[in-house]
């Protein structure tokens, strides 16, 4: 009986410190955030599909069905499956792949590439069966978080209009729907920067296919001022840091990224490699947390976590209570903000004609 109640008290314990969230992550408005959402979130929505589990699986589920539907030769389709077990970096691997179903003009529209996603995403309306998830997403969308993923399917979009959302699938080749997407102008848009595998022309797997972005000056400013002005919450995203893509449109040219503030939710199967995980990420301005030692966990720590987003006030920037826990530091952020407008326009004025206009510190970055 004692055994019991001490594996019991365990247990809660354990319970209870994978129920803490940080409170700089929870007193964050909605409108603050934006969501990274990797191949984590598809595989916990949509277990039944392996190629939704994570990119080596959709890599090698693409050449299965190559393979059955005759669209590669056999010697090619033995050669990618001995690559995607060697080879680290799997858009390499996905790019040859797509090139080697395309027409040798290197055009890659018509292509078999998109026949194979289309047979490895066949009706994924059907397959969702944990949408907590999602639910979670569509409730942060709803008060203004913005979301982009690296994942080649829709499955936020299908369920998003199965709850009569208007949800828009966009990729990088549509530069006004993107601007328009980065100033928070298309609530319920999902920005697909791998593209979406119903459109392989709008699909980006290396470099030189993202090329017309990161040449384009506006595009770029706009994509890198979300961050260094919102906090990126990464949800399923095991190797987002590495992708040449996310490390091109968001890292390469943001400077000091250790003064920003970002989150990632992570499985902690390892301590030593979590915290030394936690370490490295501090330098890219991230703060990883653990949603807990089984992937089980991570739908129910989402869906809290939304809970305590959501059930946060709006800051009342006319009445700072100084008395609570970071009331006295925000007091002087919630005074310049008020420098915006209202009383804040004396302020402003006097700035302006001094020519020495303020710029706001890292002060911004705290909430409450």
């Amino acid at each position: 009986m004692r055994d019991m109640d001490s594996a019991e008290r365990t247990t809660n314990r354990s319970e209870q410190k994978s129920r803490k969230f940080l409170k700089s992550l929870i007193r964050r408005q909605p409108q603050e955030l934006l969501l990274v959402i990797g191949t984590g979130v598809s595989a916990a929505v949509a277990p039944g599909i392996p190629a939704l589990c994570s990119w080596r699986s959709c890599i090698e589920a693409v050449i299965e069905a190559a393979d059955q539907l005759e669209v590669l030769h056999p010697g090619d389709v033995a050669e990618f499956q001995k690559k995607v077990v060697k080879e680290r970096d799997l858009l390499v691997v996905a790019h040859d792949l797509i090139r080697k179903m395309s027409p040798r003009t290197g055009d890659v529209k018509p292509n078999f590439f998109q026949d194979c996603l289309m047979e490895v995403f066949d009706n994924l309306e059907q397959h969702i069966q944990n949408p907590v998830l999602l639910q979670a997403i569509l409730r942060l969308m709803e008060r203004g978080t913005m979301v982009l993923t690296t994942n080649y399917d829709n499955l936020l979009e299908i369920f998003g209009q199965q709850q009569n959302k208007p949800m828009v699938s966009l990729d990088l080749k549509d530069k006004d729907q993107v601007l328009q997407w980065a100033k928070g102008h298309i609530q319920y848009g999902v920005l697909h920067i791998h593209g979406l595998y119903t459109d392989p022309c709008g699909m980006v797997l290396d470099p030189s296919g993202y090329r017309d972005v990161t040449q384009d000056a506006e595009v770029m400013e706009t994509l890198q001022n979300l961050y260094r002005t919102k906090s990126f919450l990464f949800l399923g995203c095991g190797e987002t840091l590495r992708d040449q893509i996310f490390q091109a449109l968001f890292l390469y040219t943001v400077k000091n990224k250790v003064d920003l503030e970002h989150y990632m939710l992570v499985l902690k199967e390892n301590e030593d490699h979590f915290f030394k995980l936690q370490a490295d990420m501090l330098l890219h301005g991230i703060k990883v947390v653990s949603y807990g030692d089984c992937f089980e966990s991570f739908p129910e720590y989402v869906q809290d976590l939304t809970t305590q987003i959501c059930k946060q006030k709006s800051p009342d920037t006319d009445r700072v209570d100084s008395t609570t826990p970071l009331g006295a530091s925000c007091s002087d952020c919630a005074k310049r903000k008020l420098g915006e407008s209202g009383t804040g326009q004396t302020k402003r004025a006097r700035q302006l004609n001094n020519d020495t206009a303020e710029e706001s510190g890292p002060c911004e970055y705290v909430r409450m």
